[in-house]
Formats: C-alpha cells, sequence, structure tokens
C-alpha cells in the first residue's frame, strides 16, 4: 500500500508531474501551491511524507519545515526538501530547518521511489 504524501510546490507543471509519478506509484497524494497551504493540509490531512520546494515564494521550504515541526511536535511528518538549490549550505540549512531528506531537482521516477522506500525506514534521504 502507498503512502500519504503533500506535495507543496510553486510551479504548476512540476507539482502536477509529481503528483501523476507519485500516483502511478500507487500513492495517496495531494498538492499545493503555497507553503501556507501546505502548512493548513497538513495538520488537517497529516500525511506521511510531505515534499517541500525550498523556493516557495511568501513562506519559504524552510520556514514550512520550521511551523510544521513546531506545531505537529510528535506528529510530523516526515519532511524532504525537493529543490533545485543543491549546494552543501543549501542542504545544511535544510537539516537545520528540520528535514529528514533532501532531493535535488530534477529527479526521476526510479529515484524518488527509492527516496520514499528508504525514509520509510527511518534513514536520511541524500543525493
Amino acid at each position: 500500500m502507498g503512502r500519504r504524501i503533500l506535495v507543496i510546490d510553486d510551479h504548476e507543471e512540476t507539482r502536477e508531474a509529481l503528483t501523476i509519478v507519485l500516483r502511478a506509484l500507487d500513492h495517496q497524494v495531494d498538492a499545493v501551491e503555497s507553503g501556507e497551504r501546505g502548512i493548513e493540509l497538513s495538520v488537517l490531512r497529516r500525511p506521511e511524507l510531505v515534499l517541500v520546494d525550498l523556493g516557495l515564494p511568501g513562506v519559504d521550504g524552510l520556514e514550512v519545515a520550521r511551523r510544521l515541526r513546531a506545531r505537529m511536535q510528535m506528529d510530523t511528518p516526515t519532511l524532504v526538501a525537493f529543490t533545485g538549490y543543491g549546494r552543501p549550505e543549501d542542504r545544511e540549512r535544510a537539516r537545520e530547518a528540520g528535514f529528514d531528506g533532501f532531493l535535488l531537482k530534477p529527479v526521476s521516477a526510479e529515484e524518488l521511489q527509492a527516496a520514499i522506500a528508504t525514509h520509510s525506514v527511518g534513514t536520511a534521504i541524500a543525493r
């Protein structure tokens, strides 16, 4: 059985493509375009995994992670940064904000599925 996944990305084509791929991999997927909406939906729907673009306008991905960690505490879903920012300092900032894993765009369906499977056993995602 698939996992409950939330995608937060302001780029419509990326959001739609991720949704299609994740659903084809048998996951239940919700997708939103903003950090604020992503936080709201996370609290309401309690996804198991949240893929968050770091470069969101307004409430960016780092702030999404901080707010979810503070608001949901022990019930925080697995948070994975899904971004085009791949410098070592970007990875470090994501880790400090509370992300459990980091995926660099673009990512293939195979890489995405491997990352989800790897993370489901509690280990960090790296690429």
